[in-house]
Protein backbone atom coordinates (compact mmCIF):
# COMPACT_ATOMS: atom_id res chain seq x y z
CA UNK A 1 0.00 0.00 0.00
CA UNK A 2 1.23 3.06 -1.10
CA UNK A 3 1.76 6.23 1.42
CA UNK A 4 -0.23 9.20 1.49
CA UNK A 5 1.99 12.22 1.39
CA UNK A 6 0.48 15.33 3.34
CA UNK A 7 1.92 18.50 2.50
CA UNK A 8 2.32 20.73 6.03
CA UNK A 9 0.91 23.91 5.18
CA UNK A 10 3.27 26.89 6.58
CA UNK A 11 1.89 29.65 8.37
CA UNK A 12 2.84 32.85 6.44
CA UNK A 13 3.44 34.81 9.94
CA UNK A 14 5.60 37.67 8.52
CA UNK A 15 2.50 38.20 6.14
CA UNK A 16 -0.04 38.13 9.51
CA UNK A 17 2.56 40.53 11.10
CA UNK A 18 2.49 43.16 8.46
CA UNK A 19 -1.17 42.96 7.94
CA UNK A 20 -1.90 43.49 11.57
CA UNK A 21 1.05 46.57 11.76
CA UNK A 22 -0.77 48.27 8.49
CA UNK A 23 -4.12 48.12 9.97
CA UNK A 24 -2.65 49.31 13.60
CA UNK A 25 -0.82 52.02 11.85
CA UNK A 26 -3.98 52.81 9.50
CA UNK A 27 -6.27 52.94 12.84
CA UNK A 28 -4.37 54.86 15.10
CA UNK A 29 -3.28 57.52 12.33
CA UNK A 30 -6.64 58.06 11.61
CA UNK A 31 -7.54 58.24 15.07
CA UNK A 32 -4.65 61.01 15.81
CA UNK A 33 -5.94 62.67 12.97
CA UNK A 34 -9.45 62.88 14.18
CA UNK A 35 -7.91 64.19 17.74
CA UNK A 36 -5.94 66.81 16.10
CA UNK A 37 -7.12 70.42 17.80
CA UNK A 38 -8.63 73.23 16.10
CA UNK A 39 -5.45 75.66 15.36
CA UNK A 40 -7.26 78.78 14.71
CA UNK A 41 -10.47 80.45 15.82
CA UNK A 42 -12.27 83.16 13.88
CA UNK A 43 -15.42 85.27 15.73
CA UNK A 44 -16.92 87.46 12.88
CA UNK A 45 -20.24 89.36 13.08
CA UNK A 46 -20.09 90.59 16.81
CA UNK A 47 -20.17 94.38 17.56
CA UNK A 48 -20.61 94.24 21.57
CA UNK A 49 -20.15 90.78 22.48
CA UNK A 50 -16.42 90.31 22.83
CA UNK A 51 -14.65 87.16 21.33
CA UNK A 52 -13.59 85.71 24.96
CA UNK A 53 -17.43 85.93 26.02
CA UNK A 54 -18.36 84.21 22.27
CA UNK A 55 -15.64 81.81 22.95
CA UNK A 56 -16.23 81.00 26.75
CA UNK A 57 -19.85 80.33 26.13
CA UNK A 58 -19.27 78.16 22.48
CA UNK A 59 -17.10 75.69 24.82
CA UNK A 60 -14.40 76.17 21.92
CA UNK A 61 -11.95 78.19 24.13
CA UNK A 62 -9.86 75.60 24.77
CA UNK A 63 -9.18 74.74 21.16
CA UNK A 64 -10.87 71.00 20.77
CA UNK A 65 -11.02 68.34 18.35
CA UNK A 66 -11.48 69.75 15.00
CA UNK A 67 -12.94 67.07 14.06
CA UNK A 68 -14.72 65.22 17.10
CA UNK A 69 -16.63 68.62 18.05
CA UNK A 70 -20.47 68.75 17.85
CA UNK A 71 -20.81 72.41 15.88
CA UNK A 72 -24.11 72.13 16.11
CA UNK A 73 -24.01 71.70 19.94
CA UNK A 74 -21.83 74.87 20.01
CA UNK A 75 -24.51 76.92 18.06
CA UNK A 76 -27.28 75.65 20.35
CA UNK A 77 -24.76 77.34 23.44
CA UNK A 78 -24.44 80.34 21.83
CA UNK A 79 -27.72 80.51 21.07
CA UNK A 80 -28.86 80.22 24.68
CA UNK A 81 -27.56 83.84 25.43
CA UNK A 82 -30.13 86.23 25.21
CA UNK A 83 -27.55 88.45 23.97
CA UNK A 84 -27.52 85.92 20.36
CA UNK A 85 -30.16 85.28 18.02
CA UNK A 86 -28.12 83.42 15.80
CA UNK A 87 -24.91 81.43 15.82
CA UNK A 88 -23.42 79.73 12.55
CA UNK A 89 -20.06 77.64 13.10
CA UNK A 90 -18.15 76.90 9.67
CA UNK A 91 -15.26 74.64 9.27
CA UNK A 92 -12.26 75.89 6.89
CA UNK A 93 -8.86 74.89 5.65
CA UNK A 94 -5.89 74.21 8.41
CA UNK A 95 -8.11 73.17 10.96
CA UNK A 96 -9.73 77.13 11.42
CA UNK A 97 -13.35 77.40 12.29
CA UNK A 98 -15.09 80.78 12.04
CA UNK A 99 -17.93 81.94 14.84
CA UNK A 100 -21.04 83.94 12.81
CA UNK A 101 -22.98 85.61 15.67
CA UNK A 102 -26.56 87.45 15.02
CA UNK A 103 -26.32 89.91 17.97
CA UNK A 104 -30.16 90.54 19.68
CA UNK A 105 -29.95 94.09 19.01
CA UNK A 106 -30.55 96.71 22.11
CA UNK A 107 -33.70 99.25 21.74
CA UNK A 108 -34.07 100.74 25.03
CA UNK A 109 -33.74 100.69 28.80
CA UNK A 110 -36.65 101.43 31.03
CA UNK A 111 -36.13 104.46 33.91
CA UNK A 112 -38.57 102.32 36.54
CA UNK A 113 -36.48 99.09 36.24
CA UNK A 114 -32.99 100.10 36.44
CA UNK A 115 -30.32 97.80 34.56
CA UNK A 116 -32.99 96.29 32.59
CA UNK A 117 -32.73 96.45 28.54
CA UNK A 118 -35.23 95.77 26.15
CA UNK A 119 -33.69 94.04 22.91
CA UNK A 120 -35.93 93.41 19.23
CA UNK A 121 -37.09 90.24 19.99
CA UNK A 122 -38.95 91.70 23.19
CA UNK A 123 -37.14 90.21 25.94
CA UNK A 124 -36.35 92.15 29.06
CA UNK A 125 -33.06 91.49 30.58
CA UNK A 126 -30.52 92.85 33.70
CA UNK A 127 -27.44 94.09 32.30
CA UNK A 128 -24.82 93.97 34.32
CA UNK A 129 -21.67 97.14 33.63
CA UNK A 130 -19.61 94.74 31.01
CA UNK A 131 -22.12 95.79 28.21
CA UNK A 132 -22.45 99.35 26.95
CA UNK A 133 -25.44 100.56 24.94
CA UNK A 134 -25.74 104.14 23.18
CA UNK A 135 -29.63 103.39 23.35
CA UNK A 136 -32.81 105.40 24.46
CA UNK A 137 -34.32 105.50 27.51
CA UNK A 138 -37.69 104.76 28.26
CA UNK A 139 -39.33 107.26 30.56
CA UNK A 140 -42.74 106.35 31.80
CA UNK A 141 -45.17 103.01 31.10
CA UNK A 142 -46.19 102.26 27.61
CA UNK A 143 -49.97 100.68 27.75
CA UNK A 144 -49.88 96.85 26.73
CA UNK A 145 -51.73 96.90 23.48
CA UNK A 146 -49.23 99.59 21.99
CA UNK A 147 -46.30 98.10 23.53
CA UNK A 148 -45.29 95.36 20.65
CA UNK A 149 -46.02 98.29 18.19
CA UNK A 150 -43.52 100.16 20.14
CA UNK A 151 -40.81 97.28 19.95
CA UNK A 152 -41.64 97.11 15.67
CA UNK A 153 -41.41 100.84 15.53
CA UNK A 154 -37.97 100.75 17.64
CA UNK A 155 -36.60 98.23 15.56
CA UNK A 156 -36.97 99.97 12.55
CA UNK A 157 -34.51 102.87 13.84
CA UNK A 158 -31.40 102.83 11.97
CA UNK A 159 -28.29 102.08 14.50
CA UNK A 160 -26.46 106.03 14.05
CA UNK A 161 -30.13 107.32 14.80
CA UNK A 162 -31.36 105.34 17.53
CA UNK A 163 -28.00 106.64 19.43
CA UNK A 164 -28.83 110.20 18.72
CA UNK A 165 -32.15 109.69 20.72
CA UNK A 166 -31.27 110.46 24.85
CA UNK A 167 -35.03 110.07 26.08
CA UNK A 168 -38.57 108.49 24.95
CA UNK A 169 -41.82 109.46 26.43
CA UNK A 170 -45.03 108.22 26.16
CA UNK A 171 -47.54 111.09 25.60
CA UNK A 172 -51.08 109.82 24.22
CA UNK A 173 -53.53 112.29 23.62
CA UNK A 174 -57.32 112.37 22.90
CA UNK A 175 -56.48 112.84 19.42
CA UNK A 176 -53.76 110.08 19.04
CA UNK A 177 -53.18 107.52 21.51
CA UNK A 178 -49.91 105.96 19.97
CA UNK A 179 -47.84 109.52 20.22
CA UNK A 180 -44.61 109.24 21.84
CA UNK A 181 -41.87 112.33 22.22
CA UNK A 182 -38.90 112.02 21.64
CA UNK A 183 -35.59 113.19 23.04
CA UNK A 184 -32.37 114.38 21.55
CA UNK A 185 -29.26 114.55 22.62
CA UNK A 186 -28.85 117.84 20.36
CA UNK A 187 -31.34 119.27 22.49
CA UNK A 188 -34.42 118.98 19.68
CA UNK A 189 -37.58 117.76 20.25
CA UNK A 190 -39.32 114.86 18.02
CA UNK A 191 -43.05 114.24 18.04
CA UNK A 192 -44.08 110.51 16.58
CA UNK A 193 -46.91 108.25 15.97
CA UNK A 194 -46.55 104.25 15.98
CA UNK A 195 -47.28 104.67 12.19
CA UNK A 196 -44.68 106.74 11.13
CA UNK A 197 -41.59 105.85 13.49
CA UNK A 198 -39.67 105.31 10.81
CA UNK A 199 -39.99 108.88 10.00
CA UNK A 200 -36.92 109.64 12.38
CA UNK A 201 -34.64 107.93 10.21
CA UNK A 202 -34.70 111.42 8.13
CA UNK A 203 -33.83 113.49 11.14
CA UNK A 204 -29.98 114.19 9.65
CA UNK A 205 -31.61 114.95 6.51
CA UNK A 206 -33.98 117.46 8.37
CA UNK A 207 -31.14 119.23 10.66
CA UNK A 208 -29.29 120.56 7.16
CA UNK A 209 -32.67 122.46 6.60
CA UNK A 210 -32.98 123.97 10.27
CA UNK A 211 -29.45 125.68 10.34
CA UNK A 212 -28.66 124.77 13.74
CA UNK A 213 -32.00 125.81 15.32
CA UNK A 214 -33.45 124.51 17.93
CA UNK A 215 -37.00 123.49 18.60
CA UNK A 216 -39.62 120.84 18.30
CA UNK A 217 -40.24 118.78 14.96
CA UNK A 218 -43.66 117.46 14.53
CA UNK A 219 -43.86 114.32 12.77
CA UNK A 220 -46.58 113.09 14.18
CA UNK A 221 -49.45 115.63 12.18
CA UNK A 222 -47.91 117.80 9.63
CA UNK A 223 -44.88 117.40 9.61
CA UNK A 224 -43.10 121.25 10.66
CA UNK A 225 -41.10 122.59 12.88
CA UNK A 226 -41.67 124.85 15.94
CA UNK A 227 -38.70 126.99 16.54
CA UNK A 228 -37.60 127.26 20.29
CA UNK A 229 -38.12 131.16 21.77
Amino acid sequence: MAKKIVKKKKLRVFRLLLLLIVCGGLFFGVYFYLKLPVTNLIVSDNSYLSDDYILELSGLKDYPSFWLTSMRKSEKKLEKSSYIREAKIKRGFYHVLTIEVVENRALFSKENDSGKIVFEDGQTVTVGNDFMFRIPRLLNYVPDDKYDGFIKGMKNIDDNILAKISDIEYVANELDKERFLLYMDDGNMVYLTLTKFNMINYYNDVLEQLEDRKGILYLDNGNHFQIKE
